[in-house]
């Protein structure tokens, strides 16, 4: 089953501004996603409970003295298991696709694509940590099926989605705050596709920011966005934040107010506004714009932690944005 595209998560690059939320608030990843087709199967992102996901390839090397081929594909009963799992998926009832991805495991654990639903379908439910050991299994497998192909082993279908694989684990685990595992993945999965890629490069430049590499993030959410210039999408906050902490004050109020101008209402947008009329010396206006955040919310941007470790800004937006609320709020740091 040739790959022609998959469906990723993007965890670092969306915030909502429903209700207030901001980028910060988001424990779950949402979609903004691809779409994996194997010979028109698609493999999406669904719903997925509690799988036993370890014992399965590990019985199996017990139990014989050398592994089974690596499956590209399958046939049979699994493959009638698997096409009912997507056609489930495709309707929305994600609990039941669940299921069947993990019979298709249980029956074809050296099958790649197996396991790799079954980590986007765990994903979908916000169950991270099963769903990172699933795509852990399916990046192995298609390691090994690459090796072998390598070896000139007969009967091996190669493996081509090792970086989409990677993009996939490398996104999660940048939502897991994993962020050194995270870079290792989305610099490999970047290096794998050996062209520019608008997916990749965001959160390849989240990985970055998140690791302080201010610079090398810079360079790639500049090509993300080039990328997408059509559209304004949300992390372009984030570049605008990165921006902030290089000095560029210019170019990053600049792309901030292209992204104010699509989401008005959202509350990490008006705090990054109003640190960005600060630096230009424009206190009054910064102070009304921060203080058109419904008071609730704006507890939320005096407190350090939040600032760090929820929404992680960096060192210098916060220090710009201290210099508003510390004139308009008490903050309980």
């Amino acid at each position: 089953m040739k790959i022609q595209e998959i469906q990723t998560i993007i965890l670092a690059a969306l915030f909502t501004y429903v209700d207030g939320l901001s980028l910060g608030d988001l424990k779950q990843p949402l979609s903004s996603r691809r779409t994996l087709i194997e010979n028109g199967m698609k493999v999406g992102g669904g719903l997925l409970g509690s799988i036993a996901l370890g014992p399965t390839s590990s019985c199996v090397a017990e139990e014989t003295s050398t592994l089974p081929t690596v499956q590209a594909s399958v046939s049979g009963e699994v493959k009638q298991f698997f096409a009912q799992g997507r056609a489930l998926e495709s309707q929305g009832n994600m609990a039941a696709a669940q299921r069947l991805y993990g019979k298709v495991t249980l029956m074809a654990p050296r099958f790649i694509y197996g396991w790799s639903n079954l980590g986007n379908t765990q994903v979908a439910l916000g169950t991270l940590e099963p769903a990172e050991d699933s795509y852990t299994q399916a990046i192995s497998l298609c390691q090994e099926a690459i090796d072998e192909n390598e070896n000139n082993q007969l009967g091996v279908k190669r493996c081509d989605d090792l970086y989409l694989l990677l993009l996939n684990r490398g996104s999660l685990r940048l939502n897991n705050n994993r962020i050194k595992d995270a870079l290792n993945d989305l610099s490999r999965a970047s290096a794998l596709r050996n062209r520019p890629d608008a997916i990749i490069a965001q959160n390849l430049a989240r990985a970055k920011e998140l690791n302080g590499m201010y610079a090398a993030a810079d360079k790639d959410y500049n090509l993300a966005i080039s990328m997408t210039a059509g559209e304004v999408n949300p992390f372009w906050l984030r570049s605008a934040l990165v921006k902030y902490q290089l000095g560029d004050i210019k170019g990053g109020f600049d792309l901030l107010k292209r992204v104010e101008n699509r989401f008005p209402e959202a509350t990490e947008v008006r705090a990054a506004y109003a640190t960005f009329l600060a630096a230009n010396g424009d206190q009054i206006e910064a102070q009304r714009k921060y203080l058109e955040i419904p008071d609730r919310q704006r507890l939320k941007y005096v407190d350090s932690d939040y600032l760090k470790n929820t929404i992680a800004w960096p060192p210098a937006a916060i220090d710009g944005l201290s210099k508003v609320t510390s004139v308009v709020e008490k903050p309980n740091l």
